[in-house]
């Protein structure tokens, strides 16, 4: 795989956000979304191919493990109430995974638009649309009886930016909300939106982990238990039944890191091990293990993450916000490192026109990619690589595109647009039918459009 600089499309910014990335700013290391559009990578198919078996390998380790610890919940054949998760290779974030807008369609037209390349590991948005059908069909004539249409709801917490225009790539209709606006009636304990609207679907972005600690988090599991077995109507085919959540509680086990101590508790000796690092939960990790990750098991976007050799501190993410709950140790793998001294004079420069002294600019030279493999129904559907400029990636590490360098060439150019048509794709016109509870959609698209 290698690293390479391009050239930057004009209106950059402001062109991923006309193409629905509505949380994209400026780079300004480390804590930015999307990359400059000056660097990609290029992976050959036959790089490509040892990804997808590499993740299929590894993705059935994940569904023999979840035979191991989950009874009843598990064993629901076919499976719904899950569509996607991202394997970070030594991570599975299979609840919460964000970036799929980045993945799914903003590196793809950049493709179209740049040529810089031949095809792409990309096949996130046909994979999305058949995954929600089969849910959405499973659930209307399994839980909901075949009573009416399921309602999808698509929430986040408020303070959760990534979560604005998530739902329009996942190819289904559905009403965003905020987390603090969903309500238990007291008459018959169900889940309400603030329209008084019953929660049929709820495809989520808000850990489990967090859920099951907050008050309303028992009653999910209550008000589920009615939604499967017992399919009741009354006058009018009205559904009376539980609501389904997206991403299933089973992903809980999933996203634990511990789910890696557990691969190798179990797959040590099969052949598929070799896609997995020597990882032990902290308390049985031998003393012959000095150089490894120290991983809180619920920690999130890198927090609280610690690299050991040899008794030396590498990079210490510590925030006093997980650990609690207890840790893994995973035997040390470095990400490549890649220097971009170009980058960082120009990076500079644009800091020395603000007014600092040469001396009190820092800018990094070196980055660190981490690759991102995306899963669709249980298959490898695409990838995405995130680079940060410390060897533990957190949430303001970059999104890299990436190309295929070899093969036919698998899809039509397309122009760039002008800054015209991106204005007009971010006008307020183009939002007329949104209703005045917009999230604060409205309110973000008029702050862009009179930058």
């Amino acid at each position: 795989m290698r690293r390479i600089k391009i050239e930057k499309r004009p209106n950059a910014t402001r062109l991923v956000q006309s193409q629905g990335l509505v949380y994209s700013y400026e780079p300004s290391p480390p804590s930015s979304v999307m990359a400059p559009a000056s660097k990609s990578t290029t992976p050959s198919r036959p790089r490509r191919s040892l990804l997808e078996a590499a993740g299929q390998d590894v993705f059935a380790m994940c569904c023999e493990a979840a035979d191991y610890l989950i009874a009843a919940s598990w064993a629901r054949e076919p499976a719904w109430g899950s569509v996607y998760g991202r394997f970070d290779f030594y991570e599975f974030n299979a609840d919460t995974p964000t970036s799929l807008v980045e993945a799914a369609t903003i590196q793809w037209q950049w493709l179209e638009q740049t040529g810089h390349g031949r095809d792409q590991f990309n096949a996130l948005t046909e994979r999305l649309v058949p995954a929600w059908r089969r849910n959405l069909a499973l659930i209307e004539q399994g839980a909901l009886g075949g009573c009416r249409p399921a309602v999808v709801h698509f929430a986040a917490s408020r303070g959760e930016p990534s979560g604005r225009g998530r739902h329009e790539h996942h190819a289904v209709d559905g009403d965003p909300i905020f987390m603090d606006q969903i309500g238990q009636s007291k008459h018959d304990g169900r889940f309400y939106d603030h329209k008084s609207r019953h929660l049929d679907v709820v495809f989520k972005l808000y850990p489990w982990e967090w859920m099951v600690e907050q008050p309303f988090g028992e009653a999910c599991f209550r008000d589920m238990e009615r939604g499967e077995d017992v399919l009741l109507s009354s006058g009018g085919g009205q559904y009376t039944g539980g609501t389904v959540w997206i991403e299933a509680p089973y992903k809980m086990v999933w996203s634990n890191k511990g789910l890696f101590a557990v691969l190798w508790q179990l797959f040590r000796d099969d052949p598929r091990s070799k896609w997995l690092l020597t990882t032990y939960f902290e308390a049985e990790a031998p003393a012959s293990l000095t150089r490894y990750a120290r991983k809180p098991l619920l920690a999130r976007e890198g927090a609280d993450v610690t690299l050991h050799f040899d008794g030396q501190v590498l990079d210490d993410t510590q925030t006093g916000q997980y650990g609690k709950e207890g840790y893994v140790l995973q035997e040390l793998a470095v990400l490549p490192a890649f220097r971009d001294d170009r980058q960082a004079g120009l990076q500079k420069e644009k800091e020395k026109e603000k007014g600092k002294d040469e001396q009190d600019v820092d800018v990094p030279t070196t980055y660190y990619p981490v690759l991102g493999l995306w899963f669709v129904d249980g298959e490898p559907a695409g990838m995405g690589i995130r680079e940060d400029t410390r060897k533990i990636t957190a949430n303001g590490s970059w999104f890299i595109r990436h190309s295929i360098s070899d093969g036919e060439v698998t899809y039509e150019r397309k122009p760039v647009p002008d800054a015209a048509e991106i204005q007009a794709l971010l006008t307020l016109e183009n939002y007329q039918d949104l209703t005045s509870n917009s999230n604060g959609v409205l309110d973000y698209i008029e702050g862009i459009t009179r930058e």
